[in-house]
């Protein structure tokens, strides 16, 4: 097995070769190359970076996977109280890595495909499409750590106390309900 460590990830690899030779990439991409995925959060610091570790195999079918871990610092938006807020992103993946749709097709469920050429793959292009896939939803604080915390708890109810004492509201259709019991 054999392993490359470098500071920066290359950006293009042969990845069969990899596979066959069961490599480990290490390494680290700028979030400011990744331009899909600067698009997508708030902000990056130009000195961030997405640390990366990939490793390459075949498996028992004799398929070339590669599976990877990934971790970036961000910052996203807070959709409860609007701020930024400081996020690492993590993700664990395994990839199959085909050539055609008609080899994507093939794989096992558990295998999602990674699409390269014959003898080329773009790293970069599969770590940026990771990091999107990772991206939450729906940024939100910690509910204790939020800014609108207070704004919050303004708005919900006071507790079981208060609904017990508040006068029980008569439904306007129990009427309808009366009007069926009886008979005609």
């Amino acid at each position: 097995m054999s392993k490359a460590s470098c500071a920066g990830l290359p950006k293009s690899v042969d990845p069969y070769k990899l596979a066959e030779q069961h490599s480990t990439l290490e390494g680290e991409i700028p979030l400011s190359a990744l331009t899909r995925f600067r698009e997508a959060v708030s902000e990056v610091s130009e000195t961030a970076v997405c640390s990366v570790k990939l490793s390459f195999y075949m498996d028992g079918e004799r398929r070339r996977i590669v599976s990877g871990e990934l971790g970036a610092p961000v910052i996203l938006e807070c959709q409860r109280c609007m701020g930024n807020m400081q996020v690492t992103l993590r993700s664990e993946f395994t990839l199959g890595l085909v050539t055609s749709d008609e080899q994507a097709q093939r794989l096992p469920k558990d295998l999602e495909p990674f699409l390269t050429d014959d003898f080329s793959a773009d790293l970069w292009s599969m770590v940026e499409d990771e990091l999107l896939l990772v991206l939450p939803p729906f940024p939100l604080h910690e509910r204790s750590e939020c800014p609108a915390k207070e704004d919050l708890e303004a708005l919900e109810p006071k507790g079981e106390s208060d609904a017990e004492t508040a006068p029980a509201k008569e439904n306007p259709f129990s009427v309808l309900a009366d009007l069926k019991k009886t008979k005609h």
